[in-house]
């Protein structure tokens, strides 16, 4: 039995979904290394691409920046 084009579809946005997420790992390992570096304007630059990419195309809450992280402790 062939898949429907609704579940065809829905199983293409869960690839997407799935590779935008692994993308935010890489790129939060990325502003906590520059941040480590103590490179933190291009921390901060990066955390808010994130911050972007996270509630304009996942639709999810935006997260504090590491930098604002770190600078309360």
């Amino acid at each position: 039995m062939a898949r429907s084009d609704e579940d065809e579809r829905d199983a293409e946005l869960e690839r997407y979904r799935r590779a935008a997420e692994d993308t935010l790992q890489q790129l939060d390992w990325c502003v906590g290394y520059f941040h480590g570096i103590r490179k933190v304007g291009i921390s901060r630059a990066l955390a808010k691409n994130r911050s972007q990419i996270r509630t304009q195309l996942l639709q999810k809450p935006a997260e504090p920046l590491p930098a604002e992280q770190t600078d309360q402790m």
